[in-house]
C-alpha cells in the first residue's frame, strides 16, 4: 500500500497511452511489428510498476546493477528508435512534398504557356492528372525484363 498512487499513476499513464494508440489504429497507418511492440511495451511496463523487484532480477541476470539502470538503457534504445524513425519519416515527406510541388510548378507553368499561346485548356488537365499520379504513386513499378538481355 506504500506505493499505490504512484503506481496507480504510472499504471494509468501506460493505459491511457494504449488506448490513444488504439483509437488512432486506423489512421495511424502503423505497421503490425509496430502495434506489437507497442502492445508488449505497455505489458511490460504494467508489469515493471507492479512487480519492480522483478525488474532488478532480471538486471541482475544480464549483468546491470540495479533495475533503474535497466530501464534507462532501454529508454535510451528506445528514443534513439524513435529519432530514426521519425527522421526517416520526415525524409519521406519531405522528398514527397519536393515531387509535388516540381509537379504543381511544371502544370502551372504548362498552364500559364498554354493560356499565353492559345492551347486547350482540357489537354492541360489531361497533363496534370498524368503527372499527380506519378507523384503520388507510392511504390515504383517493376521495369518489364527483355528476355534478350538476361544473362544465364
Amino acid at each position: 500500500m506504500k506505493y499505490f498512487w504512484i503506481q496507480l499513476l504510472l499504471i494509468a499513464g501506460s493505459v491511457s497511452m494504449a488506448l490513444m494508440f488504439i483509437r488512432t489504429w486506423g489512421q495511424a497507418k502503423n505497421r503490425a511489428w509496430k502495434r506489437i511492440a507497442f502492445s508488449l511495451f505497455v505489458i511490460v511496463n504494467v508489469y515493471a510498476v507492479l512487480r519492480p523487484t522483478d525488474v532488478t532480477w532480471v538486471a541482475h541476470q544480464l549483468g546491470v546493477g540495479r533495475g533503474t539502470d535497466l530501464v534507462l538503457y532501454v529508454m535510451v534504445l528506445a528514443m534513439g528508435f524513435l529519432t530514426l524513425n521519425t527522421f526517416l519519416r520526415f525524409r519521406s515527406l519531405e522528398k514527397k512534398l519536393t515531387d509535388l510541388a516540381r509537379t504543381v510548378a511544371l502544370a502551372e507553368g504548362a498552364r500559364h504557356n498554354d493560356a499565353r499561346l492559345g492551347g486547350t485548356p482540357a489537354v492541360v488537365a489531361t497533363e496534370v492528372a498524368a503527372a499527380v499520379v506519378v507523384v503520388t504513386d507510392a511504390e515504383p513499378k517493376p521495369e518489364p525484363v527483355d528476355s534478350d538481355t538476361v544473362k544465364a
